[in-house]
């Protein structure tokens, strides 16, 4: 990993422990192992480094990844697959995410960014939405970007408050999101896709089904 990449890392983590006021350039670059010089070098200021690691962070492109297909096979799988990925990448941010939104009034330039990557996310379950109501899988008059705002809300929701608030989550991650998919698709009145015995899975369940032969087979 090379200087820059280090000085992204490393911001990201001492941000999410100390903020904006806390994290010096000099504790970022002790951090990431370089000098201070070369942090300005690279970014001119601490604002323009931490504006640049909250947006374009290995950990931000994956947060934007949907993994929703332009052609919906099975809303069901597919959305259950969407909330997954999308619940793992809050939760395992969730320390940055609080961070830019308590200090998001005192520094809006340098969190702004980030607060920017729901909107990304937004629009592509938006879409997805809107294409499956299109194709006749789902039916009802309803507002496709309040019911991605109701879903990305709920995830929100759980991946916040489950390390903090445990007594509102007895169930697990895997099943909240079961019962977050289920609600959701009778809410938009999306037609259950139903295989026919030997039919192949859909692309979203694939992974997974292939993980746990693989896992099986591995086993004594």
């Amino acid at each position: 990993m090379d200087a820059r990449d280090l000085l992204l890392e490393a911001a990201l983590k001492v941000f999410a422990e100390h903020g904006t006021r806390g994290a010096t350039t000099r504790r970022i670059a002790q951090t990431a192992g370089v000098n201070e010089v070369t942090l300005f070098r690279h970014f001119g200021s601490k604002d323009g480094l931490l504006r640049e690691a909250l947006a374009s962070s290995k950990r931000a492109v994956a947060f934007v990844d949907t993994h929703l297909p332009e052609k919906a096979v099975d809303p069901e799988a597919e959305l259950t697959e969407f909330c997954r990925h999308h619940h793992q990448a809050l939760f395992e941010s969730r320390s940055i995410i609080r961070k830019c939104m308590g200090e998001f009034e005192e520094h809006p330039e340098t969190t702004r960014n980030a607060c920017q990557l729901p909107v990304k996310i937004s629009d592509a379950l938006r879409g997805y939405l809107e294409r499956l109501r299109a194709a006749g899988q789902a039916r009802g008059d309803w507002n496709p970007q309040a019911a991605a705002a109701m879903l990305m809300g709920v995830l929100f929701n759980d991946a916040m408050g489950r390390d903090c608030m445990p007594e509102r989550f007895p169930y697990s991650e895997r099943e909240g999101i079961k019962h977050y998919v289920a609600m959701f698709l009778q809410a938009i009145g999306a037609r259950k896709t139903v295989r026919r015995a030997g039919a192949p899975a859909s692309p979203a369940r694939r992974p997974a089904r292939a993980a746990r032969a693989k896992t099986t087979a591995s086993r004594p």
